[in-house]
């Protein structure tokens, strides 16, 4: 039931938060006789394992909790001074009782609520909602809405459906899962916004990662920052492809997603079998174009250390449009040509002069990549100059076309150079991200929208980038420390 509150000669201010727990008693008491029962015939069963005794204290503690989740809920909720969450001015017009019924870790919950109007916002308010981490819209607990985000940021919203159910026993729906990792992923671009621009004031300091934040390091650095891009598939103008190519426009499907990463030089290191390792990098990817990740990434970068590094290190593959951004937003780096592309360019060589795959192509090629090794670039370039007066047509061009690529490139390929100063010479850390995104983005049958695909991209490098906390903050909650 709906009622008023108290007139104005009345006090407005929510009774002291009162949270008695002597009321389970009997709910526990009947809790205690289930439990006991289903472990017994689990402790005399011969064919479960210790996973049925788990199964069993979870499913019987299931309801109890509910109940005491809900109980607590509602007592912080008649706690909550009738003040506007967003304005902060006091509320008016106020009325109790607005019922509510939500998705919570244990179940559905129903709280009572005040609701009352706000002048300067000019729209009713419920107040016990902010408190509680409720949307306006939606029917999630915060627990629930990071289940919905993480789980259809990682798998596709059908699989989540069934992970999530089978691991945490709550049953969401599709369409409850898609839309909700979506309002969350909405939440991520806007952290991001106001972090990056926070990076751009004075106060960027303070959002550094921490071992930078303590101490600066005894030992000037090289901050590494590599860039690369990858396709994704979208629903452009769906249901009007064959109006367009009746029209002789054939639809655009697939787009270009940036992205890049940064670390320092100190935190590449090796495991004890030899395999290379990242302790501590940043991560960006984003739909938004070339103009978006440099915004991003550099944000990124001052976060691990570009305003503090000795040495600037970009490294990418040949594109023009990574060497423009490397210009643009890190215009005192190194750069840096990947050494696998650069040698694909060579091997392209070897191919249209002796054959793909021969073992002439092989031959040719290997004193020529013994060369760029070595930082013999201009020799390698004058050995390739020197085949054009014997070349006609095809192999002609493909030599002049690789001759200009590496004339473009020469003083990027400084590999013997990175390799004596233990610096990578590939972007390899970038390429492996770049894969491990499409491998959510890029399943068979999939499609997405700029808005959706961006929003999913955002959460996934939040939980990356080790800030999932900034957007759920019980994620890092230790009660022990309270």
């Amino acid at each position: 039931m709906i009622t008023t509150c108290p007139s104005k000669h009345q006090s407005t201010e929510p009774a002291t938060p009162d949270l008695n727990l002597e009321e389970f008693e009997e709910a526990i008491v009947a809790w205690k006789g289930r439990l006991q029962g289903g472990l017994e015939k689990s402790i005399r069963a011969s064919d479960e394992t210790l996973g049925h005794l788990e199964e069993r204290v979870l499913r019987e503690t299931r309801e109890v909790q509910r109940q005491v989740v809900e109980k607590a809920a509602q007592v912080k909720a008649d706690g909550v001074p009738p003040l506007c969450p967003h304005c902060g001015g006091k509320l008016t017009r106020l009325a109790q009782g607005h019922a509510r019924t939500f998705e919570s870790r244990f179940g559905a919950i129903t709280l009572e609520r005040a609701r009352g109007w706000c002048r300067k916002c000019h729209k009713w308010r419920f107040p016990a909602d902010a408190i509680l981490g409720l949307a306006d819209t939606g029917g999630a607990s915060p627990s629930v809405q990071e289940m919905a985000a993480l789980g259809v940021s990682k798998m596709p919203a059908t699989e989540a459906q069934a992970v999530i159910e089978r691991l945490t026993g709550v049953k969401l729906s599709v369409s409850t899962l898609e839309r909700e990792a979506r309002r969350q992923g909405g939440r991520a671009e806007e952290q991001r916004r106001q972090m990056d621009e926070k990076m751009r004031q004075p106060e960027g300091r303070s959002h550094q990662v921490r071992d930078l934040q303590l101490k600066l390091p005894l030992e000037p650095f090289t901050l590494v920052i590599q860039m690369d891009a990858w396709n994704i598939r979208e629903r452009d103008d769906w249901g009007q492809s064959a109006a367009k190519r009746a029209a002789g426009k054939e639809p655009a499907r697939w787009h270009w997603v940036y992205g890049g990463t940064c670390f320092r030089l100190s935190q590449r290191v090796k495991t004890a079998g030899g395999r290379p390792l990242i302790l501590s990098r940043g991560y960006v990817m984003t739909r938004g174009g070339v103009q978006a990740l440099g915004e991003q990434l550099r944000a990124e970068a001052l976060r691990h250390g570009l305003g503090q590094a000795a040495e600037v290190l970009v490294i990418g593959d040949g594109a023009v449009w990574i060497w423009n951004l490397a210009d643009d937003c890190f215009g005192e780096a190194r750069q840096r040509l990947d050494a696998y592309h650069a040698k694909q360019h060579l091997w392209a060589v070897a191919e249209a002069l002796h054959g793909a795959g021969t073992p002439a192509a092989k031959a040719w090629v290997e004193p020529l990549l013994r060369k760029m090794d070595q930082g013999k670039v201009l020799p390698m370039i004058e050995d390739l100059r020197q085949l054009l007066p014997e070349l006609e047509d095809m192999p002609k061009a493909t030599v002049q076309r690789e001759i200009n690529y590496f004339d473009t490139h020469q003083h990027r390929m400084d590999y013997k150079r990175g390799r004596r100063r233990g610096e990578p010479v590939g972007s390899g850390p970038m390429e492996s991200t770049c894969r491990q995104y499409q491998c959510r983005f890029k399943r068979p049958g999939q499609f997405w929208t700029k808005i959706g695909d961006e929003a999913l991209m955002c959460l996934e490098t939040f939980w990356r980038n080790n800030r999932w906390h900034l957007l759920f903050p019980h994620a890092c909650f230790d009660p022990s420390k309270n």
